[in-house]
């Protein structure tokens, strides 16, 4: 009977020892860390197609998804501001063209003709009075007449020279025309209004906007027919060609990786599919976003830096946002 009371004693101190191991083992498994998954995803470089002037959207030419390539036609933009300027711009140039061509040829004819004819009646007054003059001075001269009817025709005479004189400068003005500084000056305003209408048709021209690259078309912001104010973004055209991955990984999980570095790295949503990357790009990220604080373990502030990697090959179906896993 005592015998008995020992096996049983024994076997159930073997049973507690037995689930204690167990308990501890489980135990084991759950609190064993897991290992740390470096995660990022797909970017790509993106080109924001904008407006340079303020319109109406007319035309839109490609849907979102749809490829272009660079310089294809994206959207048409209507803009009445820009062809009130255009006409505005010529009808200054008219004005300015007309004015030259006033300045160039001088004056008509006709003015040219009657300055001719009040020259030549200066010089018939300036004649009539020259003989005055001569009369009173010889009268003079033998003091026949006093002084004062002497100075009244000499002035007279004086004033019939300056007159003549005057009439003569008008004509040659007629003649000659306009100055060479007003040509020049008539000239700059004919090439300053041509240069604002080269710069009204540059605006015209970008009423067309255009893929800068090839692409794909991801964004499309305003509606048909929506009105977009100067530099207001309409479409976003993605590179699928210069794609790279972004990674943020905390300082003490970094272990040594450097720029140049290479990475084995799946997409899960290609099916797990593995190729390699080389780091490029390393910088620390901002500390008011990234900064975690590990004192109370009598670490240190731990700072989380972006790490780039660009696929030394191309991937069929890898798109912007896919999710990325570094393989260990």
């Amino acid at each position: 009977m005592e015998k008995k009371k020992n096996y049983n004693l024994i076997i159930g101190i073997a049973a507690l020892v037995a689930i204690v191991l167990i308990i501890a083992f489980v135990g084991y498994l759950v609190s064993k860390p897991k290992p740390h998954v470096i995660q990022g995803e797909a970017e790509a470089t993106e080109y924001r197609i904008s407006c340079m002037v303020p319109g109406h959207v007319t035309e839109l030419y490609c849907r979102e998804g749809q490829t272009v390539s660079k310089g294809d036609t994206v959207a048409f933009i209507d803009s009445p501001q820009v062809r009130a300027k255009l006409a505005q711009a010529q009808a200054a140039r008219s004005a300015a063209q007309a004015q030259s061509a006033k300045a160039r040829n001088g004056a008509r004819q006709e003015q040219i003709a009657g300055a001719y004819e009040l020259w030549q009646q200066a010089l018939v007054q300036e004649d009539v009075m020259k003989k005055s003059f001569e009369r009173v001075q010889s009268l003079y001269d033998q003091k026949v007449i006093a002084a004062q009817k002497y100075d009244e025709t000499k002035a007279k005479y004086d004033a019939a020279v300056a007159q003549a004189k005057a009439a003569k400068s008008q004509y040659d003005m007629a003649v000659n025309g306009a100055r060479s500084e007003d040509k020049a000056a008539a000239a700059a305003l004919v090439r300053q209004a041509e240069g604002a209408i080269q710069e009204v048709d540059s605006y015209l021209e970008q009423l067309y906007l255009t893929a800068p690259a090839d692409g794909v078309i991801s964004n499309i912001y305003p509606k048909q027919g929506e009105l977009v104010g100067e530099g207001s973004p309409v479409m976003t055209v993605t590179d699928l060609s210069d794609i790279w991955f972004t990674f943020n990984i905390r300082e003490d999980q970094l272990h040594g990786m450097n720029v140049g570095d290479e990475l084995t790295v799946s997409v899960p949503a290609l099916e797990g599919v593995r190729l390699k990357a080389t780091v490029n790009y390393m910088a620390v990220r901002e500390s008011y976003a990234t900064w975690k604080a590990t004192k109370e373990t009598d670490l240190y502030d731990a700072k989380t830096f972006e790490v780039r990697a660009v696929p030394s090959e191309s991937v069929q179906g890898l798109r912007p946002g896919m999710t990325v896993l570094v393989v260990k």
